[in-house]
């Protein structure tokens, strides 16, 4: 079921780790560059929010997009911000801190475990 247009909505870490389980989903990182490569979920694509909010980016077309950062603040501004252009986005509650709580991956710039910072 594709995300609505008409404002962000937010999802689970459970709810998230199945869509991209599912394959139904994109997951997207918006945290800053050092926090990505501390610790990421396997397979999250790096778009900060500075980047989204300068419009210096753009975010992957054809699924659709989860939005997570370290506890779910930015997430949820950059899928107001994607809301604002049209772009349906939903964020992940509690973001990393909730994913690595959660028992799932997390992995570092270089594929070992790694961590939230």
């Amino acid at each position: 079921m594709p995300f609505s247009p008409h404002g962000p909505g937010r999802i689970t870490v459970a709810r998230a780790h199945r869509l991209l389980r599912d394959g139904t989903a994109v997951l997207v990182d918006v945290r800053e560059a050092d926090e990505y490569r501390a610790g990421h979920a396997p397979g999250a694509l790096f778009v900060p929010l500075s980047h989204l909010a300068a419009g210096a980016a753009a975010v992957p077309d054809g699924k659709d997009l989860v939005l997570i950062c370290r506890s779910g603040n930015r997430s949820r501004q950059a899928a107001a911000l994607l809301a604002e252009r049209g772009v349906a986005a939903v964020d992940v509650i509690g973001g990393m801190l909730d994913w690595a709580a959660g028992g799932l991956p997390v992995q570092d710039a270089h594929g070992a475990a790694g961590t939230v910072v």
